[in-house]
């Protein structure tokens, strides 16, 4: 497999700058699909590397870690799948309630050796722990996905080491992160530039502060936007819950950020969501301290399924991008939303 001379025609044809640091990735990347797919004896015998099964490339927000990802991802020529990592929790914690009769050892065998079955390889973007639930299973998880020989890469701001870091009963988080260092290369992907805030202002959807004008220009979007539509009363149905979506028009909807992020709902909703929406209006998109922390949690993961998922934004807000405060324990993974929000809005 020569990916460095298909990612440099793809850059050519993408009219994108050829960064030597993203090259060396992509030869990393070369050499990790040759040592575990390739079965070519001489390949494993020259390579330079240890025959691990995972890939984990670290680096800073804007930087194109999932670009060169997605490009691996869409070049594997074997069976794949990429998920949201909460995506993924959601799927086992669910399967363990299918199968609540058995016991856990069994249930993650059962859960990975189904995985086994449908796939050589599972990609994971921006990958972070941040609930104490997924945080206790992961280490015996991962640990029967990589004895099973599924290969797994990832993307994240975090280093291997600073997973969870300063987590609730993170001493028992800490098998996994062993666990991780010994089956993955990590490598980081070092960029001094957010190549998402260089791109050029063409339709800005990010409107401030708070005012008529910005509700002006809002009210005006939304009435283009669903012109010819029908208005429907869409109601979500989450595990029982219910969720009432009271401005919808044909995959538009219109959401107050309190609708969103003020109640007890999480990742699963948020999914579900960008099932039934194409487009997404936002208001009143708050400045984070202290006392809105949970609500800050929530609008980071919100982000995080929008951009997966595809799903077109328009945000109302008190402060401009550049101006948005954040918690002090969200300062890293808000900046990785941040930069996301300057992609989704302003471009």
């Amino acid at each position: 497999m020569n990916l460095k001379q298909l990612f440099l025609i793809y850059c050519n044809n993408k009219k994108l700058e050829i960064n030597k640091n993203q090259v060396d990735i992509i030869e990393s990347l070369n050499e990790f699909y040759n040592v575990n797919f390739d079965n070519y004896f001489l390949s494993n015998l020259l390579s330079k590397k240890k025959n691990k099964q995972g890939f984990y490339l670290q680096g800073d927000v804007g930087v194109g870690k999932t670009m060169i990802l997605d490009f691996f991802y869409e070049n594997f020529d074997k069976s794949k799948q990429r998920l949201h990592f909460n995506e993924f929790m959601i799927n086992f914690h669910n399967f363990v309630f299918q199968n609540k009769d058995n016991k856990k050892e069994n249930i993650i065998n059962k859960f990975v050796n189904k995985l086994k079955k449908k796939y050589k390889l599972i990609f994971f973007d921006e990958f972070q722990v941040t609930n104490i639930v997924d945080a206790m299973i992961l280490g015996s998880l991962f640990k029967k996905i990589f004895d099973q020989n599924i290969k797994v890469i990832f993307s994240s701001n975090i280093k291997i080491n600073d997973l969870y870091k300063d987590g609730l009963q993170r001493e028992q988080f800490l098998p996994f992160v062993r666990n991780l260092k010994l089956k993955c290369y990590e490598e980081k992907l070092i960029i001094n530039e957010d190549y998402r805030k260089l791109k050029k202002n063409k339709n800005r959807k990010y409107f401030y502060p708070l005012n008529d004008v910005t509700n002006f220009k809002i009210n005006k979007l939304f009435r283009q936007l669903t012109k010819g539509k029908i208005k429907e009363e869409k109601i979500l149905s989450i595990k029982g819950r219910k969720f009432n979506i009271k401005n919808y028009y044909q995959g538009i909807a219109r959401f107050d950020f309190k609708d969103l992020c003020n109640k007890n709902i999480g990742a699963e909703d948020y999914i579900k969501l960008s099932k039934v929406c194409d487009f997404m209006i936002i208001e009143n998109l708050p400045n984070f301290n202290n006392n809105n922390s949970d609500q800050q949690q929530r609008f980071i993961t919100l982000i995080d399924i929008i951009y997966e998922k595809k799903v077109k934004l328009i945000i109302s807000s008190a402060s401009s991008l550049k101006e948005l405060a954040s918690t002090n324990n969200q300062l890293i993974p808000f900046k990785r939303t941040l930069s996301r929000l300057y992609e989704l809005t302003m471009n």
